[in-house]
């Protein structure tokens, strides 16, 4: 049997750009991607503190070291510049094999650079 397991987790990041008019996804400051674990096009979902919208959408690498996070497409809709957030990534596991793992969860401060691993 396979479960839904999850795997890294960016906590209490702050939104620090909206665009509507790009197509979708979020872009994540490549620093935040590889210390989550998180890979370009990986599947997200991002919750939003102050509203309590939860969406799924993709990843894509924004400039290292930046700390960006822009959320892009409808999405945008939905969030607003400095709104806290959490990313969430997850995996696909057996089950035995799942009872073995443990996220990864990073914390950032407000400016998204990374305080703890």
């Amino acid at each position: 049997m396979f479960i839904e397991i999850l795997k890294s987790k960016i906590h209490r990041a702050f939104v620090t750009e909206v665009n509507i008019n790009y197509q979708g996804s979020i872009t994540i400051d490549e620093d935040l991607m590889d210390a989550a674990n998180i890979i370009e096009n990986e599947k997200v979902q991002v919750l939003n503190y102050n509203n309590g919208v939860r969406i799924d959408t993709y990843v894509i690498k924004g400039k290292r070291g930046s700390g960006e996070i822009c959320i892009n497409g409808p999405a945008a809709r939905n969030f607003i510049i400095e709104d806290p957030i959490i990313v969430l990534s997850f995996a696909t596991i057996d089950c035995e094999e799942a009872k073995k793992i443990t996220p990864k969860i990073i914390y950032v401060d407000q400016s998204n650079k990374i305080i703890s691993k």
